[in-house]
């Protein structure tokens, strides 16, 4: 089974209570129940789901040798293709054991990684969501391995294999494949503009042009993680955070229902 955390909603467990299923990041808080620690969705009269990101190790320094190894295919397709992947049957399962009716509306969240995942499970997974809150995302791979590797000096050298997976991720190019949800990005100020903030810009003008439902709100001083290191164990929540879910419940609130 999927490592999860549910919240009820705020009204209380019923089953026709729509659902938002959300992904953590890779940075802090980096685990399901530090993420719901950070972005519980206080107040939104809906069931939240918070799903593990699938990595191929629990091990910090074995992932750190992937991620100097080949970042892309050692690690970030394990982690986005794997998410996708579970999506449906882990779905289904918390459904069952929440006793969750099927037909009810559906939003996407994610932080970071976890971010693209949630944009790569509205674009393939076949489950539509109505709507996304995407915090700090990574919208478009391929910029922000770039941008990354001038940060740490360590240039990163795609194949044909890896592009393709940037392919994938490039929710740029993929506009359309998720414009049929009404999508708030939410980013920091302090974020790191090739990395993070450029792409979602990029992001926010194709989504436009789609014809989408799509805002962008900044965070003052926030940079881009949601929770104090090392980000594994719930932790109180930061004033960032805390700045990050009333945006995300306003939207909620707004096209969910």
């Amino acid at each position: 089974m999927v490592p999860h955390v549910v919240l009820p909603p705020s009204g209380g467990p019923r089953p026709e209570a729509p659902v938002v299923v959300g992904y953590h990041l890779l940075d802090a808080p980096r685990t399901p129940s530090a993420f719901a620690a950070a972005v519980p969705l206080d107040g939104l009269d809906a069931w939240k789901i918070y799903l593990g990101l699938p990595l191929p190790t629990s091990d910090r320094d074995e992932l750190w040798r992937l991620l100097g190894e080949d970042a892309v295919l050692s690690l970030y397709q394990h982690v986005l293709f794997g998410a996708l992947a579970e999506f449906p049957s882990a779905l289904a399962s918390i459904r069952r054991e929440n006793g969750i009716a099927d037909d009810v509306p559906l939003g996407m969240m994610g932080g970071s990684m976890g971010g693209a995942a949630a944009q790569l499970v509205m674009a393939e997974s076949g489950y539509a969501a109505h709507a996304a809150v995407l915090v700090n995302p990574v919208v478009r791979m391929r910029d922000t391995i770039d941008a990354l590797s001038v940060v740490h000096d360590n240039p990163y050298t795609w194949s044909s294999a890896s592009s393709a997976v940037a392919s994938r991720v490039d929710f740029v190019a993929r506009s359309a494949d998720i414009a049929d949800a009404a999508i708030r990005f939410i980013t920091g100020a302090d974020d790191m503009p090739d990395v993070i903030l450029n792409p979602v810009g990029a992001a926010v003008d194709a989504l436009t042009a789609s014809g989408a439902t799509v805002d962008w709100k900044v965070v003052p001083d926030m940079a881009h993680a949601l929770a104090p290191q090392p980000g594994t164990d719930p932790a109180p929540q930061t004033p960032h955070a805390a700045a990050v879910d009333r945006l995300a419940v306003e939207w909620f609130d707004r096209y969910l229902f």
